[in-house]
């Protein structure tokens, strides 16, 4: 079969699949039969123009509707109080137990380019400028406030008082308030950076990144490693990964800006808006649990050295394992 007799068969389906996508999810609810259908076979479709080495611009077309398809299927019909059928989670918690199990690591799998995109470029520049500042101490002043530096010598200084006297609970509460308000606040302004055509994604996510990996290196050179690397690793897991799927869900608007794919700008932003939800929702529930972990367990210094890093360590397996396997279960249903 030739690629221009493959096109015009298979063209009438594509445009109806397309426009089933972008009507919504009324029309594709009392049609999901027929949606289900055309998903499949435009799966088909793509093995076909990839194992015939077709135009990529139609490989890519295709690839796209696929993963349209995929989120609506897997991803968005678990997505609470959206696309439920008749009494199909009904109960609140219920609700919240299936966008944890499956919408939210699905969201992720769905978008693991992208977001392996993002999350290189973080750790890169934070490797890159610890690398740089471990070897040329004299740059951490240069690149943070000399003011910064002291605040953070003193906040992971072994002599200070904080380390001497264990917090009481109320003080761990207000501290979990703080973290809750500081970490939201930093996703919120790298998602909504996203605006901005994603420069205001990137530019939170990069600036992020610096002061991550300068801090990590002016740790290093004035030896407070170990009260510093206890102290973040277990809540940097959740933290540090929210705060990535946030600048890819504000990437993800600034690509649909320049990229609208057949719709019409402001739609395709709505779109790429409405699709970045269940990744924006999951990440604040990360930050949350990221604000419980630093305020109650790594403020916990009297406990072992070996304690702590291995909970860290284990927390970090643990994000891993949930974004690699949670949900795969009924993955297989189509």
């Amino acid at each position: 079969m030739t690629e221009q007799i493959f096109t015009m068969r298979r063209e009438s389906s594509w445009r109806e699949f397309n426009e089933m996508i972008i009507a919504g999810r009324k029309k594709i609810k009392y049609r999901a039969p027929v949606f289900i259908r055309l998903f499949r076979e435009i799966t088909q479709d793509m093995n076909t123009a990839r194992a015939n080495g077709f135009d990529p611009a139609i490989i890519e077309r295709l690839n796209l509707m696929v993963n349209e398809g995929y989120q609506i299927i897997y991803g968005q019909s678990d997505w609470p109080g959206q696309f439920d059928w008749p009494g199909r989670l009904n109960q609140p918690l219920e609700k919240i137990s299936v966008f944890i199990t499956r919408t939210f690591p699905r969201s992720v799998r769905s978008r693991w380019r992208g977001i392996l995109g993002a999350a290189l470029l973080f750790y890169g520049v934070t490797g890159f400028f610890g690398v740089l500042c471990v070897h040329f101490p004299r740059m951490a002043g240069e690149i943070v406030s000399e003011y910064q530096l002291e605040s953070i010598e003193e906040m992971y200084n072994p002599n200070s008082g904080h380390f001497l006297t264990p917090r009481d609970t109320a003080s761990d509460a207000d501290m979990f308030g703080f973290y809750i308000y500081n970490n939201i606040s930093i996703a919120f302004r790298t998602f909504a950076g996203g605006i901005l055509a994603g420069i205001g994604s990137l530019f939170f996510l990069c600036s992020n990144a610096v002061f991550f990996g300068v801090t990590c290196a002016h740790i290093i050179n004035i030896g407070y490693e170990k009260t510093f690397f206890p102290f973040i690793i277990a809540h940097s897991a959740f933290e540090l990964n929210a705060v990535i799927f946030s600048a890819y869900a504000g990437l993800s608007l600034g690509f649909n800006f320049f990229i609208p794919r057949g719709m019409s700008r402001s739609a395709s932003i709505r779109k790429a808006g409405h699709d970045a939800l269940p990744i924006i929702a999951g990440s604040a529930l990360m930050l949350v649990i990221a604000a419980v972990i630093e305020a109650f367990w790594s403020s916990r210094y009297l406990l072992p050295l070996p304690l702590r890093m291995g909970a860290g360590i284990g927390m970090w397996g643990l994000v891993l394992a949930y974004f690699l396997f949670a949900g795969r279960k009924d993955e297989r249903a189509i």
